[in-house]
This record gives C-alpha cells, structure tokens and sequence, in this order.
C-alpha cells in the first residue's frame, strides 16, 4: 500500500512540474526544448522511409513502384494511429493543462487499447482482400507481385503500430518528448541496419524491406511502451481503460483532423500512382522518389512544429493565451526561415538527389529530377500552413483543423492531379503538388488567423 502511495506521489509530482515548466518557462526556450527530440524523430522516422525507398531502388523499378504503393496503406495504418494519438493526445494536454489528471489518465488507456484493437481488424480484413487492395491502390500487373509480397508483412504491423503512433502523441503531448524520440529513433535506426541484410545478404528483396520495417517498428512499440509506463506522466493502466460514447466524442474532436490529413494522404498517393500509370512504371516510381524526399524536408517543420503543440495545448487549457500567440509566431519565423534554405539546397542539387536512389534508369531520372524542381519551390509556404493546422487541432476548432488538413492533399491535390495531366500530359502530374500547396497556404491565412482573433478577444475581455 506504502509502495503504491509513493508511486502516485511520484507521478504528482512529475505532473506537477511538467505543468510549470509549460506553463511559466520562456516560451522560446521552450518550443526549441521540445522542437529538438521531434524533430530528430520525425527527421530519423523520414530518413529511414528513404531508406526503405533507397535500398528497395537497388532491386528494380517494380520494387521501387511497389514501396510507393503500398505507402497508401501504411498511410491508413497511420491515419488510425495518429486519430486515436492526437484525439486522445490532445484531450490529455488540456486536461493536463486544466489540473484534471484522472480524466487524462483514463483517456490515455482507452485511446492506447482503441488503437490496437482497429489495428487488429486492419490486419485481418487487409489480409483477406490483399490482391484488390494492391490493385486499388495503383498497382499494375508487373507491379503488382511485388507490392502484395511487400503489403502482406506490412499488415502484420498494424496493431502495434497504430499502438507505437498513440504512445508516441500521448507522450509527446504531455511534454515528455525526449521519451518519445527514443522510442522513434531506435526503431529507425533498427531499420535501416536490417534493410540491406535481409534484402541483399539473405536475398529476401522487397520482402526483406516489409519484415525489417515491422522488427523495427515492433522494437520502437515496447521501448515506448516502457518509456511511458516507468518515466511517462500517465502511465497506461488497463484499469483506467474506460471506452464511452463521451470518450470517442472527445477523440474525434482531437483526432478527426489527422484522421482526415492521413487518409486523404493514402487516397492522393493512390490517385497520383493511377494517374501516372499511363506513363508508365518509370512514372510511378519518380513520384514515389520525389515524394519521399518531400517528406523528409516537410519532417524537420512537423517535428518543430510538434514541440509547439504541448505548449499550445497546456497553455490553452491553462487560458494563458497570449503564450499560445506568441508560440506559435515564433514558430512560423524560425520554421519559414528553414523552409527557404532546404528550397535552395534541393532545387540546386536537385540531380545528385535524384542520383541516390537511382542512376540506371533515365525515364525515372528526368520526371524525378523535373518533380523535384518543382516541389522545391513551395517549400517556404509549409511552415505557415503545418502551424497553422495543429494549433487549430490542438485547440480542438475540428471543423476548421479538419478543411485545411485535407485541403493539401484532397480539396486542391486531387481535383489537379484529375485535370493537369489532361491539359499538361505529364508535366501536369510534376506540377500538381506545388500548385496545391500554393492554394493551401492562401486557405491557411483566414483559418489560421481566426483562432488568433479569437484568443486575443478573450484576452481583452479578460483585461477590462
């Protein structure tokens, strides 16, 4: 009993401080603390993505198609991690920030338990329909053997990786982000040691990719899961598992933003391979090149802007809303200031990037090498559209958090990507994505700004 007394004095404590260090430090301090381990997560989690890409390359073009395929389906395991992660996540540092620690603890469990059991389902129904679902997504026939041997492990993953994506939120979101980027970090590094060993030393190939990347995923989830339980501010208890209609009321108020990011992210990714089909596997094979190296420069902006999200939750739910302003002002600076220097770097060295992940194939070349270009130039505008959007979702405004989640990737990407290659042939396609995110970031103004509007309301009428 004196053990157990000491344990929830201990975790007070923790909690106690955590809340002050958020809620009365200097903010700039702060958001760098916090910005530091996510973005070395998110820069390390996008690094070993690549890799995958990079040592898949070395196979084939098919294989290189099929990681880019099957993508869209780690996109909808990702989109049910990261509902239940921020939902839940989200929720906890208001309710953290509010003094509230029963009601974070049981929503940390039911989010945690939720997750993996949806992953679960995923993995059988995916089993079950894995040809069509290859098929659906954009596979072609000499595509398609590859991207089911490669989807089938990828499946196997789901539970605990929609798990790993929830501890990672939660802990994140409760300022312990530290914890999180070891969990992370480990499981990436984890993959790429086993890449070249089980897809070249075993001859395994795309295969060897799948299973390296759920061993990895796998090591993350139980460092993770260690992490939260014995350094986390709210360990995962099975007792506080409380499932309710007010629970999933509240996840979907926090989660439905990403849930929407995510999934219209695996529907555009599936669009993009369909509408590059007609120009062949070289086509879709670029477009997945290219859109990994956008991810790994639109990482280090996620992970900056992921260390704001604590402060931004804590301080809100604390009504300390000019840190909230200044948060996230100070974020957009720093965040654009970087954008502008990784635009320069990739669209002058455009071509040795291309080189990396293949230097046989000129087709692929010369439609990389063109998107690349392209995509570079829109760049600086992600910083103010990211921030924008998860100081929305944190602040829990679902509707607005949610148009311009899906703007990005669905409201613009989708209707272009149908119309350009049309008008444009396959310039079209190599265009699409920067045209989107130009008209995202004209849509991120009003919405981002209204929030502010709103905090600065409630500020005067606190001062009068």
């Amino acid at each position: 009993m004196k053990s157990n007394d000491e344990h929830e004095l201990k975790e007070t404590e923790r909690q106690n401080k955590k809340y002050k260090e958020l809620t009365e430090s200097n903010i700039e301090t702060l958001v760098i603390k916090l910005g530091i381990p996510t973005i070395i997560s998110m820069l390390t989690t996008s690094f070993y993505n690549m890799a995958d890409t990079f040592f898949v390359s070395k196979i084939n073009t098919q294989s290189t198609a099929a990681v880019g395929i099957v993508f869209s389906m780690m996109a909808i395991i990702q989109a049910i991690g990261f509902f239940f992660g921020h939902g839940s996540g989200n929720y906890i540092s208001i309710k953290l920030g509010a003094k509230e620690t029963e009601e974070a603890s049981k929503m940390a469990a039911t989010g945690f338990l939720s997750a993996m059991i949806v992953g679960f389902i995923i993995f059988i129904i995916g089993t079950i329909f894995i040809k069509p679902l290859a098929t659906i997504l954009g596979s072609t026939e000499t595509i398609l053997p590859y991207s089911i041997s490669y989807m089938r492990y990828i499946l196997m993953g789901a539970p605990y990786m929609t798990a790993s994506l929830v501890l990672n939120n939660q802990l994140r979101l409760q300022g312990n982000a530290v914890f999180a980027m070891i969990g992370l970090v480990t499981g990436a590094v984890l993959n790429i040691i086993l890449d070249p060993i089980l897809i070249f030393h075993f001859s395994m190939g795309v295969k060897g990719a799948a299973i390296g990347t759920i061993i990895s995923q796998f090591a993350g989830f139980c460092i993770l899961l260690v992490g939260t339980n014995v350094w986390g501010t709210l360990p995962i208890k099975l007792k506080d598992f409380s499932p309710s209609l007010q629970k999933y009321k509240a996840i979907v108020v926090g989660g439905l933003p990403s849930l929407c990011r995510q999934s219209i992210s695996s529907f555009s990714t599936a669009f993009l391979n369909i509408a590059s089909a007609p120009f062949g596997d070289a086509a879709i094979a670029a477009m997945s090149i290219v859109n990994r190296v956008a991810m790994f420069a639109n990482s280090a902006i996620i992970g900056f802007g992921q260390g704001f999200q604590p402060v931004c939750g804590f301080n809100y739910g604390a009504k300390k809303y000019e840190r909230v302003i200044k948060a996230f002002y100070f974020c957009v600076k720093i965040s654009t200031f970087v954008l502008i220097l990784l635009s320069i770097f990739i669209f002058m060295n455009s071509a040795q990037i291309v080189h990396m992940f293949n230097d046989k194939d000129e087709a692929l070349l010369e439609v990389a090498y063109r998107a690349l270009h392209y995509q570079a130039l829109s760049l600086p505008l992600w910083g103010f559209i990211t921030l924008s959007s998860m100081m929305l979702q944190t602040t829990r405004k679902t509707i607005r958090a949610s148009i311009l989640a899906v703007a990005k990737q669905g409201i613009f990407f989708i209707p272009i990507m149908y119309v350009f290659p049309k008008i444009f042939g396959l310039t079209g396609i190599e265009i699409a994505q920067p045209f989107a995110d130009l008209l995202t970031f004209l849509l991120s103004i009003p919405l981002g700004l209204s929030i502010i509007r709103e905090m600065k309301q409630e500020l005067s009428r606190k001062a009068i």
